[in-house]
């Protein structure tokens, strides 16, 4: 029972994280939930509290393979460097 996590936590802590993408939002369509969900499960983790995680996306875990920055998926191209 002890490394049973509670439900009611992990339900607020989704809550708290979606939060923030809705309030930008009047109206959810089906094509932001998709693309919030591409989103969410292509970027890659800065910090974790398991160091198997940091630099990984939620589909790395889950695959194994890595892939590239999630904008290159959506056709944008590749990422250039930030200028000062």
């Amino acid at each position: 029972m002890a490394s049973t996590p509670r439900s009611s936590s992990l339900v607020e802590n989704l809550n708290s994280r979606l939060r923030t993408y809705f309030t930008l939002r009047r109206h959810l369509g089906g094509a932001y939930l998709d693309l919030l969900r591409f989103f969410l499960n292509h970027r890659r983790f800065l910090r974790s509290r398991r160091a198997k995680r940091q630099g990984k996306s939620p589909r790395e875990l889950m695959t194994g393979q890595g892939h590239p920055h999630w904008l290159t998926l959506l056709g944008l191209g590749p990422l250039q460097p930030r200028r000062a």
